[in-house]
Order: C-alpha cells, then sequence, then structure tokens
C-alpha cells in the first residue's frame, strides 16, 4: 500500500513529496522548491554539512541539499519503495557518493552522538506516535552549535468547536498520522530536548494552494478509482485532500516550520 500511496501522490505532486510555498502564481514544482529552499536559507545550511533527512521520501530534499551545495545526506524513509526510488534517482543524477537512504523507522534508529550538523525533517514527525521523544534523541545526534530545521502540520489556532475538531481527526486518520502538535507544543518540544528556537514561521496561507491543486488532479487524472482497486486506506488518503484544505481555510490546521540550534 505504502508504494502505491507513494507512486500517486508522485503523479499527482512530483519528486518533493510536501507542500507546495506561494508567494504568487508560480508552477506546482517552483512553489515545492521555494519551500526547500527557504528552509535551507532559514536553516543557514552551509555547503558541506552532514544532513540527517528524517522522512526523506523520494529523496528530492535530500538530491537538492546534495546538488547545490554539496551537503552530505543521510536520508532515512520507513518505506523500502521510497528508499529504493530515492537510491535510484541519486545514482541517475550522480549524486550517489553525497547520499545515503536507509529504510528504517525514526522513532527507533539510533545514531552517535554529534554526528550531524543538521537534522532536517519536513512533514515526518506528524507520523510519529512520541514527538518529544524524537526531538530528545534527534538533539543528541546533533553537534553543538547544529540546527534542527522541522515543517509540520499542526493543529490550529481555532480548533476548539467540534467541528474542527472532528476535521483534525479525519485528516489523521486518512494521513495515518497518530495526531498532530500546535505550534506552542512544538516549541516546547524543541526546548525540552536543550534546543534554542530561533525560528517560528507560520506559513498556512502560503501552502493551502497545495491541496486544491491536489484535489483537482485527483479528479482529472481518476486515481482513486484505480486507488479503489488497491485497499481502503488509499481510497481514504485520497479522498482526505478537501477535508485538509478546507481545515487549512478555517484555522483547525495550520503549517508551521521551526528551526532550533543546539547551544555550543
Amino acid at each position: 500500500m505504502a508504494g502505491f500511496v507513494t507512486g500517486s501522490y508522485k503523479l499527482l505532486w512530483g519528486e518533493h513529496i510536501h507542500h507546495g510555498l506561494w508567494s504568487a502564481d508560480e508552477s506546482a514544482a517552483d512553489a515545492q522548491l521555494r519551500l526547500t529552499r527557504e528552509v535551507a536559507r532559514l536553516a543557514g545550511i552551509r555547503t558541506g554539512e552532514r544532513v540527517l533527512d528524517v522522512g526523506c521520501g523520494m529523496g528530492g530534499s535530500s538530491l537538492h541539499l546534495a546538488r547545490t551545495l554539496q551537503c552530505q545526506v543521510t536520508g532515512i524513509t520507513i518505506s523500502p519503495f521510497q528508499r529504493r526510488w530515492a537510491s535510484w534517482a541519486a545514482w541517475r543524477r550522480g549524486l550517489s557518493r553525497f547520499t545515503d537512504f536507509c529504510c528504517a523507522d525514526a522513532e527507533t534508529i539510533e545514531f552517535e552522538p554529534n554526528r550531524f550538523d543538521v537534522v532536517w525533517s519536513i512533514e515526518c514527525t506528524e507520523h510519529l506516535f512520541d514527538k518529544p521523544e524524537f526531538f530528545r534523541r534527534a538533539a543528541g545526534w546533533l553537534r553543538p552549535g547544529g540546527r534542527m530545521a522541522i515543517c509540520a502540520w499542526l493543529v490550529g489556532d481555532r480548533a476548539d468547536s467540534q467541528q474542527a475538531k472532528q476535521m483534525v481527526l479525519d485528516v489523521c486518520e486518512g494521513s495515518f498520522c497518530p495526531s498532530l502538535g500546535s505550534a506552542s507544543d512544538y516549541r516546547g518540544w524543541l526546548e525540552q530536548a536543550g534546543l534554542r528556537v530561533g525560528v517560528t514561521e507560520d506559513w498556512t496561507d502560503s501552502v493551502v494552494k497545495t491541496w486544491s491543486i491536489c484535489e483537482a488532479r485527483v479528479k482529472r487524472t481518476g486515481v482513486s478509482r484505480l486507488a479503489g482497486w488497491v485497499d481502503r486506506d488509499t481510497v481514504r488518503f485520497l479522498q482526505r485532500f478537501r477535508t485538509i484544505r478546507q481545515a487549512y481555510e478555517q484555522r483547525a490546521m495550520a503549517y508551521g516550520c521551526f528551526v532550533a540550534e543546539k547551544p555550543a
């Protein structure tokens, strides 16, 4: 099922399996790349740094950092299909020497202390069961002065009504998320892990267009009918695109970017 979901999302959205960040009428591909570049800018990523990409998907962000900054990137994904795709994409682009993709669970994998300059995660932490523990462990993988850059789906500031709470629950069910945290939750988890939060961005209004485009592409391609031959979970995932858009528009959900530094 994971392979079908990944393939469907790539068909609908492209190599970067994450939101786009719009400033005007740029294409979806340009908006996705803009989000990656903006996170890299806010995190102050420099040439040749060692980066851990948690939830690397098909390797879009990892390959961008390897190609543009010659970063040494370790990407982890829980999906064997995504790992194979990312490794193949790196080989095809001549970036294998800069990248190492492995299939692993972010909640159980271990790395030696102080290994990375940057721990990077775009839209993965939503899927973790014990988010505070992940941040505690990941902080240990950073060298002193290293940074953690996180983009995440969040509970919004208007999620207090029963309708809004149900929308969040529906999104979690359709997108395989045990729960969503709020912006204050994420700041608290990062600080509890011993990191200093330097950047907190609310990008909700700039990313919501993602789901209007995905909705239109689902309708145009008929991929939901094909998904019906695979399993019910995949159909539910595709059907929740409208719910996600509405949740953003009504501020039941939000989209945030956080950068925190490990004290030197």
